[in-house]
């Protein structure tokens, strides 16, 4: 169960008030898209982040997206979901939006929450989308783990400053 292990953060202790947030989540797939965008804005807006919501087609359009947002935005969350078929298509496409997303939040310096389901069933992507009965919720749990991450990099960059501002003090 890829449950097991989930730290015990929610937005019941996360304070997003100040971050702007981006969602964006593609419409293949459309049931458990437009879940995973729902429960994503949900959880980021229950944080109190001002929240944008965007769509793209598919997975693949999601990179170019969210490093639009990336220079916007405080966190992206970034949702989809690719069903594993009959062809190699799968692979290519779960690879390039992995490496995308993961190279954006590297060089924009934003998290991006990875809310994009790659399954081997239409099944599994609805217990993990946060459907009827289901224990994980992909969406609020990108939106969560995006939010915590900005709010430590701001507390890395204030006291980066603190002590920037203390040497010069120092100095004085």
């Amino acid at each position: 169960m890829a449950k097991e292990g989930l730290p015990e953060v929610s937005t019941a202790n996360l304070d997003g008030s100040g971050l702007k947030v981006a969602v964006i989540s593609a419409t293949w797939n459309e049931e458990i898209c437009d879940r995973l965008h729902v429960h994503a804005i949900k959880a980021a807006a229950e944080t109190g982040a001002t929240v944008n919501d965007y769509r793209v087609v598919g997975a693949l359009e999601l990179p170019v997206a969210v490093q639009a947002a990336a220079k916007t935005h405080d966190a992206v969350v970034a949702n989809g979901c690719v069903v594993k078929g009959g062809t190699p298509h799968f692979d290519y496409v779960c690879d390039s939006v992995t490496a995308g997303l993961t190279r954006i939040a590297l060089d924009e310096g934003v998290p991006v929450g990875n809310g994009v389901l790659t399954t081997n069933t239409l099944e599994q992507a609805i217990e993990r989308s946060g459907g009827p009965g289901s224990v994980e919720d992909k969406g609020a749990e990108a939106a969560i783990a995006a939010i915590h991450t900005a709010l430590v990099l701001r507390n890395i960059r204030q006291d980066s400053q603190d002590s920037q501002d203390s040497q010069v003090s120092r100095v004085h």
